[in-house]
């Protein structure tokens, strides 16, 4: 995860553009040289988060971001825009040339600190077909921060996610940014839809990084990489190496 701190317009914004993206770029250099597989961008910093539709100074600074970045990785990026803004992720993803998006709310219905959230599945198939590009979905299975209404089996909720909502691949996660997801949902989701990968959403660390890579065909790590385990706060290069030593992919960095 490259955490992007408050964007321009955002109610803590203080960093101006050209300091936000140096520090992606580094940060993504950085993850890349210790042996990470993909990078993921989102807008971390810009709490409180609109529930769907970002305004434009969101999705242009974001995609100067990205853009920096996949200019400076050979490796798959993703986009993944707060709170649920698929449309913005899918025109920053093809402007910028990431790869995929993470889609926090894709199908179903979600109650959230921003209140009710709707997944548009219809809406977010049809406009990628429009900007004709292979840029993957990735959608959250009883995403963080969030209660399910419509379906609270999680189970069937991986199944509508990608048979009906057509999801490319699937995210489970802990209840919140840097809780612990248990293997046993994981597990549960992958047997619903073996023939989609699954990722792994928070909470990863030395602990259980192995187990969770055993039943997940992906993690997405955030939170432990950061000095003092603080989400906000700086890459940490000896948590970095700790957690890579816990999965046997250790490299001198």
């Amino acid at each position: 995860m490259i955490h992007l701190p408050a964007l321009p317009g955002a109610p803590q914004a203080r960093l101006p553009m050209e300091r936000i993206v140096a520090d992606a770029v580094r940060d993504a250099a950085t993850l890349v040289r210790h042996g990470f597989d993909a990078l993921m961008i989102e807008n971390y910093g810009d709490h409180p988060f609109f529930a769907e539709a970002v305004p434009p100074e969101t999705i242009a600074a974001m995609a100067v971001a990205v853009c920096a970045v996949t200019q400076q990785v050979h490796c798959p990026v993703g986009v993944n825009v707060l709170r649920n803004d698929a449309g913005a992720a899918l025109a920053i993803a093809a402007a910028a040339g990431a790869g995929f998006i993470r889609v926090n709310v894709h199908s179903g219905v979600m109650a959230t600190d921003q209140g009710l959230i709707t997944g548009k599945a219809a809406d977010t198939l049809r406009r990628r077909a429009r900007l004709g590009r292979d840029i993957r979905i990735f959608a959250d299975v009883h995403v963080k921060h969030a209660r399910p209404i419509n379906e609270t089996d999680i189970v069937r909720a991986a199944r509508d996610t990608v048979y009906r909502g057509l999801a490319d691949g699937l995210i489970v996660s802990g209840q919140a940014t840097g809780q612990p997801t248990e293997a046993e949902e994981v597990r549960r989701v992958k047997e619903a839809a073996p023939d989609r990968p699954v990722w792994v959403g928070s909470g990863v660390d030395p602990g259980n990084a192995a187990e969770l890579a055993g039943c997940a065909d992906g993690l997405i790590i955030g939170t432990f990489l950061k000095r003092g385990g603080r989400t906000e706060g700086p890459l940490d290069p000896t948590r970095i190496r700790t957690l890579m030593r816990s999965m046997g992919r250790g490299r001198r960095a």
